[in-house]
């Protein structure tokens, strides 16, 4: 019987598991988390207007972990041990066969008065500070923006940044009051969100300047106040600020000997492995992996690497050489809580369709339909 951790409890260790389970009826599956229970942080984009509420998107993993025949481990990974079979957490050790590493990334705060910024990615706290600060204004400055790890291009989340910043704007006029305030999106980026194509670079710019809101792009961030952005080009009121800093690794990552890449990340090849380390993966945020700069660091994404991870760990537990690799694609639909615009990019094309009710409405079905195996 092998034993198998998967540390995390988001898209791609639950993945992970899925495919473990599916694969290997007897295997002894151990999930180590802090909490038996999964956010879907796509959905938080919604708590702001209402549309959906903490208990929509917290969900608990009891009944999915007791269906799938999965120990449930409470704690926080601290460190590894024995080349990766010793798992160490600050509730206790446990031993293993193989293992699968996808706790997520970090964000990188140290921009001087960050603590002035709410970083929406966060989780459901964020955005619903996000939502009662709405509330609580008459009017005023509101500044939305996203910046990168200089040091690994693909560990960024831009695309819920332009859902806030649509989705508010949209709030705000269907409220009436959106001639109160002054929208402004920034980034340091000339061209924010060039992960996301050419194509959909032009259309996103195209819809900021539609609905009047204001840019401040190009220019490196300095600090953030309680009033306002500061970069190297100048200066802008901001009463409320929403803020993506880039990803790096998980602070447990330094107690290893994990191989880390230039951004913090940790170090996988094509097969989801950790180079130099036995039946050690990683899947999702936690991952560094080879391929394009446009990579994106999406829930999607950390499905197709969970599966892979999962398939590779099998095959080597069984003797065989891994070869299992994952498409990369990227694949999303930009909300702004009415409408949505669908945008798709492979090595081989960009798509981007005009914003639509449609999309909007499939966007909440994909969510019903993807809760569903865990409810």
């Amino acid at each position: 019987m092998n034993r198998i951790s998967v540390i995390g409890a988001g898209f791609a260790a639950l993945t992970a598991i899925s495919r473990l389970r599916k694969a290997d009826p007897t295997a002894q599956i151990s999930l180590i988390a802090p909490k038996p229970e999964f956010v879907y942080l796509p959905g938080i984009i919604w708590i702001p207007s209402g549309k959906r509420r903490a208990e929509d998107l917290r969900l608990d993993l009891g009944p999915f972990l007791r269906k799938l025949r999965v120990d449930y481990h409470q704690g926080s990974a601290t460190g590894l041990e024995q080349g990766g079979r010793v798992v160490v957490t600050d509730q206790g050790r446990l031993e293993n066969d193989g293992l699968i590493i996808a706790s997520g990334g970090r964000f990188i705060k140290k921009l001087p008065g960050i603590e002035h910024a709410i970083t929406p990615c966060e989780g459901i706290a964020a955005a619903e500070k996000i939502r009662d600060r709405l509330q609580g204004m008459d009017g005023g400055s509101i500044a939305i923006g996203f910046a990168g790890n200089p040091n690994e291009p693909s560990a960024m989340r831009g695309g819920p940044m332009f859902e806030f910043l649509f989705g508010i704007d949209s709030l705000l006029r269907e409220q009436g009051r959106r001639e109160r305030f002054q929208i402004t999106f920034f980034s340091p980026a000339p061209q924010p969100g060039n992960r996301l194509g050419p194509k959909a670079v032009t259309g996103l710019l195209r819809e900021i300047d539609k609905r009047g809101i204001a840019t401040h792009l190009g220019h490196k961030l300095k600090e953030f106040t309680a009033e306002k952005v500061v970069s190297e080009g100048g200066e802008f009121a901001a009463d409320l600020i929403l803020f993506m800093p880039g990803m790096t690794g998980n602070q447990w990552f330094d107690n290893t000997e994990l191989p880390r890449s230039p951004g913090g990340l940790l170090q996988a090849d094509a097969q989801c492995r950790v180079p130099g380390w036995s039946r050690v993966y990683v899947a999702g945020d936690s991952g560094s992996f080879p391929g394009p700069d446009w990579m994106p660091k999406q829930a999607h994404m950390a499905d197709l690497q969970a599966e892979a991870a999962a398939d590779n760990l099998l095959a080597e537990l069984a003797g065989r050489s891994p070869q299992k690799t994952f498409k990369v694609e990227l694949f999303c639909i930009v909300d702004s809580n009415d409408k949505g615009m669908l945008v798709g990019r492979t090595p081989s094309y960009n798509l981007v369709l005009p914003a639509s009710r449609l999309f909007h409405w499939i966007k909440r079905g994909f969510e019903w339909w993807y809760l569903r195996q865990y409810r």
